[in-house]
């Protein structure tokens, strides 16, 4: 009786690696949860996500003026500031008002002209304007600092070339003198400077990580509760090539397609990109094993990744610079895929990195597929040593 009840398990435990592949494979498309969370969602958010960002560059941000002086020069600096496409012009008679627009969310930012500019500037006195942003909308907030600035530094460079002029020197001259050193700003790799060619890219990777992550950790968690998640070790890496499979393709899918369709710096180094994915998704699928034994409940693994994707994305060091984070999170993020993995990517796909160049990120995937197999492994065998000493147990209880 006790044979009987232990052969089933062997028999799993002794799957090839072919035979675990295409079991995995099955047992994907058959469960409605994992094929939603491994293929249909990430090619939706493929659809969706970069939309909200297809102006790509925020122009036209409400703003304010208040003109104290009154002038021919406090009217030609709002004249300028009303001509640029970041900003739109509002007048409002004093500031208060203008606070208060700011705090309903009206306008972004106003600009104060004080009395007298004109006057402290035709007599060769220093005068200055003031600007005031809502700091708490970072983009908003450079736009109006931008949009004022362009607007001032076009009429000191005009007060300027007339001052020239009026000394006597030639009007050419005197305005190719006003800026000595003329600066000359070209962007490399988005070209446009939009926030979502800036931001898609790199998000596109932690949605491929964190759906490959939750949608392993179901499946490993629903054959935990069904008692048939154990397995050879080639039975393992035939799981995690299954899974690897599917998540590749969706990767192919995000650099062939969603990032051709947004028009987003694309294909510099396709081959590399490839490779990039053909080592990130092992490992993250590998992960998602780990994880998967871990919480051993189908539902869990939702319960806890749905909420790791933020916190992930702010310590890869993409959005914010990886050398001013904690001590402690400058460690810890290297246990991290998405860490080597989101910088390593864009490099090369938007980059047109070589494989040099980004080996350090390469290298460091190649270490957390081996740390994570060995994580695997380790659950593997006490797994396998409770259940011994349970069936032992069983027996003895029997006697």
């Amino acid at each position: 009786m006790s044979k009987s009840n232990l052969a089933p398990q062997h028999n799993l435990s002794a799957q090839t690696f072919f035979a675990s592949f295409i079991q995995t494979l099955k047992d994907i498309f058959v469960d409605k949860g994992v094929l939603l969370m491994l293929i249909i969602a990430p090619i939706i958010y493929g659809f969706f996500y970069p939309w909200p960002y297809s102006a790509e560059v925020v122009n036209h941000v409400p703003v304010g003026i208040i003109d104290h002086d009154n002038s021919v020069l406090s009217r030609t600096i709002v004249r300028y500031a009303s001509a640029s496409p970041q900003i739109d012009v509002e007048p409002f008679s004093n500031e208060q008002a203008a606070k208060m627009a700011i705090w309903s969310g009206n306008i972004a930012g106003y600009m104060i002209i004080p009395i007298g500019i004109e006057e402290k500037v035709l007599s060769g006195k220093a005068a200055s304007v003031s600007v005031l942003g809502n700091g708490g909308y970072f983009i908003l907030n450079r736009n109006v600092q931008l949009g004022f600035l362009q607007a001032v530094s076009t009429v000191s460079a005009g007060i300027e070339v007339k001052k020239n002029v009026a000394q006597g020197a030639y009007s050419p001259t005197a305005a190719k003198n006003t800026q000595a050193v003329p600066l000359q700003i070209i962007p490399l790799y988005n070209q446009t400077q939009g926030y979502g060619a800036y931001v898609v890219p790199a998000v596109a990777i932690l949605i491929l990580q964190q759906t490959l992550l939750m949608a392993t950790a179901m499946l490993i968690g629903t054959w935990y509760e069904e008692r048939r998640h154990a397995t050879s070790i080639s039975g393992w890496l035939g799981r995690i090539m299954a899974l690897s499979l599917l998540s590749f393709l969706v990767g192919c899918f995000y650099y062939g397609w969603m990032f051709e369709l947004h028009n987003y710096p694309r294909g510099h180094n396709m081959l590399g990109s490839l490779l990039f994915l053909l080592l990130f998704c092992p490992t993250v699928a590998t992960l998602g094993c780990v994880l998967g034994l871990w919480f051993r409940q189908r539902e869990r693994s939702l319960q806890i990744l749905i909420f790791s994707s933020l916190p992930i994305f702010f310590l890869s060091g993409y959005p914010w610079p990886a050398n001013q984070l904690p001590e402690a999170l400058k460690v810890i993020r290297w246990l991290v895929p998405t860490t080597p993995g989101l910088n390593t990517s864009v490099q090369l796909n938007q980059m047109g990195a070589s494989i040099a160049q980004v080996a350090t990120g390469l290298y460091a995937l190649a270490a957390l597929w081996l740390f994570y197999f060995m994580l695997l492994l380790l659950f593997r065998w006490r797994m396998q040593d409770a259940r011994h000493i349970n069936n032992v147990t069983a027996e003895i209880k029997k006697l």
